[in-house]
């Protein structure tokens, strides 16, 4: 099973380039709020999330981590900047490792990180080979979530830390109809099917079984919600008007930022910590 096409369109449509680079200069993921932080000070939120990511990797200075599905490279970035790791990165969208690999070089980390374009759920790296995995917000976009647990665990040292910043939600049935398919009809148009497989407990379930001891998962959607509720509102008249003239197909993130905000009981935001 490869969904390797869709998520790449999903990535390449104009919406996610220009909403992406607009809002947040290409990173991909939510950020982390403190309480009495603007909702707004985006930059400081995101680099805040990146070093909770580099709290809960917990390694040292040196170590070498794998950034599965790394984006653009601002994650890689800050674990090698603030954090010293050797960090190689993988991503399925070829002009994002592009990007990437000119980033790193306009900052001039050191220790470099490296990039390869490529499916995380078949790396070209040997058994044993990373002292740590990290994904953020990556994978949800997996088309078979247990084959790339094994190859995360393939390629992870003995007594190596698996660290997944993912989404989880509630199950259908405990959902109303109407929310129930807009999750759906979001993770489909985004090309996330593994959001719509992991249900409350299912992410911690597939680890385990994929042979790693389940450390702690966390719910920081709060610590997150700011940025989710800032989106919401810039979103809500495009999202309007494209659902007024049917074509939410075309205008994804508009639709998934008022939607997420609107159902967010229904779904969490958390860290996974795990250790071969």
């Amino acid at each position: 099973m490869n969904n390797e096409r869709e998520v790449v369109r999903y990535y390449r449509q104009p919406g996610s380039r220009l909403g992406y680079r607009l809002f947040l200069h290409g990173t991909k993921h939510f950020g982390f709020y403190d309480e009495h932080d603007s909702p707004w000070n985006w930059p400081k939120a995101l680099r805040r999330m990146e070093d909770v990511m580099g709290e809960r990797l917990a390694q040292p200075p040196g170590a070498r981590v794998l950034d599965a599905g790394c984006g653009v490279g601002d994650v890689a970035a800050r674990m090698a900047g603030r954090f010293g790791l050797r960090v190689h990165g993988v991503d399925l969208v070829a002009a994002h490792v592009a990007e990437a690999r000119r980033r790193a070089r306009r900052r001039a980390l050191d220790p470099l990180p490296t990039f390869a374009h490529g499916d995380y759920a078949v790396l070209d790296a040997p058994d044993e080979s990373f002292d740590a995995v990290y994904t953020m917000e990556t994978l949800v976009h997996a088309a078979e979530a247990e084959a790339v647990l094994r190859e995360f665990h393939r390629v992870l040292k003995p007594g190596g830390r698996l660290v997944m910043f993912e989404y989880a939600r509630e199950v259908p049935t405990r959902m109303p109809g109407p929310a129930a398919e807009t999750f759906r009809q979001l993770n489909d148009w985004a090309a996330m099917p593994s959001f719509q497989r992991f249900v409350h407990g299912t992410l911690e379930r597939l680890t385990a079984e994929a042979g790693f001891s389940v450390l702690r998962v966390e719910d920081i959607s709060r610590s997150m919600w700011p940025m989710l509720r800032c989106f919401a509102v810039i979103a809500r008249l495009p999202y309007a008007a494209f659902r007024a003239a049917g074509l939410e197909r075309h205008a994804v993130n508009s639709m998934s930022a008022v939607e997420f905000w609107r159902h967010r009981e229904f779904w969490r935001y958390e860290i996974h910590s795990a250790q071969k």
